[in-house]
């Protein structure tokens, strides 16, 4: 991982045309990101512990463009998946969505599949990345979870981190590792205590009313956090979806892997009739002003900037922040549409399986656990010097004592 993180070209732009919204409702605050045409049934994206609204940015910019709708949300402070369902419901309710189509990567995945097993009428499809079933195997893993709500913001952090594979990468993974690593720098210690106590908490999602035949499994064929034999029960639990298959990837291919993954994100919305509007596609001014006053996009940049522990006054943004910033050209489209007319499909034990071909140049690699190691020297030290000075200050007042008696 690099000394200092440098936020990639592409995200800083993406911050600079699209605007971050931030609603309370009821005692949670949702932050999230809504791009493209209104009309167009939306696709939301649901991200793992250690991801934020920022992380799918790559999937927004491109599927606005393609006319798609995409909505980014961060999973809010809950305690327990039947709280996580009302809470959604709520939220979606807010922003006039009744219909949508779930996309969701570990942590995500599974709260997108409780969400469909409780509110069916309201899910049309699922894609799921990495993810699993149930939760039994993480809260084995976890003794310490009854007190996860009361350890520290640092060890919280750690914890996370350390389940990230420390390499070494190929370049693009590594860039996405250091993106997530630097979003997860951004997060409380309520956010993170409350998604891995939704990580533990006994559930298991039950058989659907969705259809297999409206669902996406796509994985990554290299490694991920979660272990292969979950995996394999997400695929036997439905086995009439499609199977999408990364050759490389890592746990977020979304970042590491993006074109492929908007491939399969684009092939899946039209199988399940989701018709994209590229007309109604706003072109942005040359001055990346977004047809919106910079002054007002200098208040929201400053408001966004902000750490997450600061609640804050809740973001209210206008209608047409939800446009996309440039139509493509045809020619795009057409090397696109070409591009998933080449997908080829694969019978796999009865499940279509969609293999895009895959070419990257292997560069210097590099791995994240220069940093890992480094706090870790840190809180060892702090932890084995405490108790001495504890001791030393004690030995040395109880001497003072003695002494002032003895005068």
């Amino acid at each position: 991982m690099k000394g200092v993180f440098l936020a990639p070209g592409d995200y800083i732009h993406f911050k600079s045309q699209v605007p971050l919204h931030k609603i309370p409702i009821g005692t949670k605050q949702w932050r999230y990101y809504d791009f493209g045409p209104k009309v167009v049934p939306p696709l939301i994206c649901l991200p793992g512990t250690a991801g934020t609204a920022d992380v799918y940015y790559k999937q927004i910019m491109s599927l606005s463009m393609k006319g798609y709708r995409v909505i980014s949300v961060d999973i809010p402070r809950v305690w327990n998946h039947q709280e996580w369902i009302q809470s959604f419901e709520k939220f979606l309710d807010a922003i006039d969505v009744h219909h949508i189509h779930l996309y969701g990567t570990s942590l995500g995945g599974f709260l997108a599949q409780l969400f469909a097993q409780h509110r069916p009428r309201r899910v049309k499809s699922l894609i799921l990345s990495n993810t699993f079933l149930e939760t039994h195997s993480f809260a084995a893993a976890m003794p310490w979870a009854p007190i996860v709500g009361w350890t520290p913001s640092f060890l919280l952090k750690r914890y996370v981190l350390t389940g990230i594979r420390d390499g070494p990468h190929e370049p693009f993974i590594a860039d996405s590792v250091d993106f997530v690593v630097s979003q997860v720098e951004t997060l409380s210690r309520d956010d993170l205590a409350s998604r891995l106590t939704l990580t533990v908490d006994r559930a298991s999602v039950e058989p659907l009313l969705l259809s297999d035949s409206f669902i996406t499994i796509m994985d990554t064929n290299d490694y991920s956090a979660i272990p292969q034999q979950l995996k394999d029960q997400l695929g036997e639990r439905y086995p009439g979806a499609r199977q999408a298959y990364l050759k490389t990837g890592g746990d977020f291919p979304f970042l590491s892997r993006p074109d492929e993954v908007n491939l399969h994100l684009q092939l899946h919305l039209r199988r399940v009739g989701v018709e994209a509007q590229p007309d109604l596609v706003r072109r942005i001014p040359k001055d990346g002003t977004g047809g919106s006053p910079s002054k007002e996009n200098d208040e929201k940049k400053d408001r966004d900037d902000q750490p997450k522990d600061s609640e804050g006054n809740p973001e209210n943004t206008s209608e047409e922040s939800g446009s996309p910033p440039a139509p493509e050209s045809s020619e795009s489209r057409g090397l696109d549409d070409q591009l998933l007319s080449n997908a080829e499909a694969c019978s796999i034990d009865q499940a279509d399986s969609i293999v895009l071909p895959h070419s990257a140049l292997l560069k210097n690699q590099h791995t994240v656990a220069t940093r890992i190691l480094l706090r870790s020297t840190w809180e060892f030290f702090i932890f084995s010097l405490l108790p001495f000075c504890v001791e030393s200050l004690y030995i040395t007042s109880n001497n003072v004592w003695k002494y002032r008696q003895l005068v």
